[in-house]
């Protein structure tokens, strides 16, 4: 979804959201790590059928708290940093 310029941006009120609705907004929120207003922009823009169009970003935010400890991804990548002397010779 391509972000307009703050000069362009337009606001909406909404009103009578379903509870369901906003819990459902609110979890995925929290679980993305994003603002409220983001997520429910992402959710009105799928909803219009503008799921496929590319998303512009200018940086990295969107990383910000995705890293996720795995062990099993650390002894992986051990393994590949290995050098294997006998093909080395």
């Amino acid at each position: 979804m391509k972000r307009r310029r703050a000069a362009e941006a337009i606001q909406y009120t909404l009103r009578n959201v379903p509870p369901v609705v906003d819990r459902a907004l609110r979890r995925r929120a929290v679980r993305s790590a994003k603002s409220l207003n983001e997520v429910a922009l992402e959710a009105l823009a799928l909803g219009a059928g503008l799921a496929n169009e590319t998303k512009e970003r200018h940086d990295l935010d969107f990383l910000i708290g995705s890293w996720v400890e795995d062990p099993a991804v650390d002894h992986a990548l051990a393994d590949q940093r290995k050098v294997d002397e006998a093909i080395w010779r």
